[in-house]
Formats: structure tokens, sequence, C-alpha cells
């Protein structure tokens, strides 16, 4: 076997750096139930029935929490099938093409069957050359792990792993956990940290647990409070973190709210529909992650999908360069109740329809 170069050495000593921040909150998460547990719950409380109700549900927030947290972290990111990668031939084709017009022609040819309603902002197909495919909507390419990843959020540091379509709702609700377990430490922790000022609290190392596990709990709170704020409303406008710093653009220009469909849809396509699941960090989200439904009332004249029962508007060939294909049932639902589509029914007079995406078969990273 060869040595291992300088560039394979840099590789190995960043992604055991990628690590520390994760093994600084486990640290933490340890020493704080170590602080609460035991120095607060055991050591400090002298009645018995608040001992018994704090650990009860201090442990019940602690295990969804580390339960959230291990899901966010050690599931894998889905990236495009293979429906997206270009062929060898199309591969060598579009080497031989320079940037340009003859560049996008191949990229159209080879997308003309696939489900994408989005552009660059020059309008282009979007095509990643690292990954050399064509980017599904909503997929972005993540430099720390060098792939592309459906309907990417972020690449978070502590967690050490993308955010996207596969473990968004498992963020969320990390997010959540860990607040509401910080909210439940601070609260429960408030009496001993007021008796540590004004010396009710026996002269022990407990003291000093209870002291800093209340500035941290505090601390954290108003950190994470934020942050879960944020990520609620962009799943309540149906956004990701980076659609939020740059809107979409699909074939008509740029919507910022083009895969809005009310807050409840919105809801709906992170958690699924089987509310019993919201709180679990089981997946449940709706769709592939290759194609979304949109809000569009101006259908892209490249993307023909019309529901079943309505004949598209648009009678020119040339329009028709991306067949429609069925969604998913979980996807397409979100679309056929009777009143969205009868309130298009009534705008296809004005020469306007509703739109939907299409779906295809995903493949998990392997």
């Amino acid at each position: 076997m060869a040595p291992s170069g300088p560039g394979s050495v840099r590789r190995r000593c960043r992604r055991v750096l990628y690590w520390i921040p994760v093994a600084f909150i486990s640290l933490l998460l340890g020493w704080s139930y170590y602080a609460y547990a035991i120095q607060l719950c055991v050591v400090s409380m002298e009645n018995i029935g608040e001992q018994v109700v704090c650990l009860i549900a201090y442990h019940l927030l602690f295990a969804m929490f580390v339960w959230s947290y291990w899901k966010t972290i050690f599931t894998l990111p889905m990236n495009p099938s293979k429906e997206f990668h270009l062929s060898y031939a199309e591969k060598e084709l579009l080497e031989r093409e320079p940037r340009g017009e003859a560049h996008q022609e191949v990229l159209r040819r080879a997308a003309k069957d696939l489900p994408i309603y989005t552009r660059t902002m020059s309008g282009a197909i979007r095509y990643c050359d690292r990954c050399q495919l064509i980017k599904p909507d909503r997929c972005h390419h993540c430099s720390v792990c060098d792939k592309c990843i459906l309907k990417m959020d972020h690449h978070c540091p502590w967690v050490n792993n993308c955010v996207g379509f596969s473990n968004y709702k498992f963020f969320l609700l990390f997010l959540a956990y860990s607040l509401l377990y910080c909210l439940f430490i601070a609260a429960t922790d408030l009496q001993y940290f007021i008796k540590f000022w004004t010396n009710g609290l026996p002269d022990t190392q407990a003291k000093f647990h209870i002291m800093f596990l209340f500035f941290a709990a505090a601390m954290f709170s108003v950190s994470l409070s934020s942050l879960f704020g944020y990520h609620c409303w962009l799943v309540s406008k149906n956004k990701s973190t980076l659609e939020a710093f740059r809107s979409p653009v699909f074939r008509h220009g740029t919507d910022k709210n083009g895969f809005s469909l009310g807050f409840g849809k919105n809801m709906r396509q992170v958690f699924g529909d089987e509310k019993r699941y919201w709180l679990l960090p089981i997946f449940s989200s709706l769709g592939d992650g290759c194609s979304f439904p949109t809000c569009l009332v101006n259908q892209d004249p490249e993307q023909p999908s019309t529901p079943a029962g309505l004949n598209s508007s648009s009678k020119n060939p040339e329009n028709h360069q991306f067949p429609a294909k069925p969604l998913r049932e979980s996807q397409s639902h979100l679309l056929t109740d009777s009143q969205s589509w009868t309130e298009n029914s009534t705008n296809l007079g004005k020469g306007k329809a509703g739109m939907s995406n299409p779906a295809l078969t995903m493949e998990n990273e392997t």
C-alpha cells in the first residue's frame, strides 16, 4: 500500500477537528447530568417528593434530548439519485463544449425528463461541476461534506453533519428538547441558586455545581430560544436557511415564497401526516427530497405538470421539454384538496394554473 500523502493526513486531521464541538456538547451534557441528578437532586434536595418529580421529568427530557441529538448527528444526508447524474457520454460531451449556450444545451437535453423548476440567477440549469450532476430543487453542494445535499439547510458544526431533508426534523427536535432541557434545569435550580448567594446551602462542592449549572442553563436557554424560534419561522414559511438568505429562482424569476403551501401544509411537509410521530425523532417527513410542491400560480412553461382532470393551458410543444411525472402519494395530497383545485380551475380562464411537482425514488447514501 502506498504511503499516505500530506493531503490525506490533512483531511484526517480535519475530520478529527470537526468532532471537537460534538465532544464539547457531550462532555457538557455529561457534567450537567452529574450536577443536576446527583449534586442537586440527590444531595441538595431534602423533600423526597420534589426529588422524585424532578428526577422523572429530568430523565424524560434528557432521554429525548440525547435521542434527537444522536439522530441529527448520525443520520446520513441524502444525495441526489442516479437519475440526476450525467451519463458517461453526457459528461464527455459536456467537457468538449465550451461554457455558454452550447454547454447549457447539453444540460437542457440531460434534464428534459427531470422534475426541476429552479434555475441559477442567470436562468441556467443548476449543475454541480464537483459532483457532475444536475441539482434537484433545493439541493446544494456542501463544501465541508464535499457532496450535494438534498434540501440542504446548513452544515452544523455542533452536530458535525449537514442538516437537510433526511435529518431536518431531528434537528428541530434537538433544538426543542435542548431548550426545554435548559429551561427545566434553570427553573428548578433557581431557588437553590438563590440560596447559594444567601448562604442557605451547606458548604460542600454541590453548591458550586448548582451555581455553574444555573449559569450554563440560563445562557444556553437564551441562545437556543432565538435559534429555535428562527427555525420555527423557517418551517412556517417552508424555507431553508439558504433560501432565507437567497430566494430560489424559478423560470419566471425570483420567488421567496415559491415553496410555501400555507402554515399547515408546510408543517406536514417536515413533520408528516401522523401527529403521533411529530414529537419523536423518527423520520416522518413527506416526499423524497428530490421534488417539492410549489405554490406558484404562473406555471413554468418548461414544466407542464397539471393535476388529473385539468388540461394544460399551453399547446406549444416547445413548452413541454419537462414531461409531467406523478407525485408520490404523500406529496401529492398536499395539493389535491378540492378548494385549491376549484380556485385553480377558475383561474384557468385567466391564463393561470396550479402546479405540482413530480417525485423520484430516492436512494440513501451508501
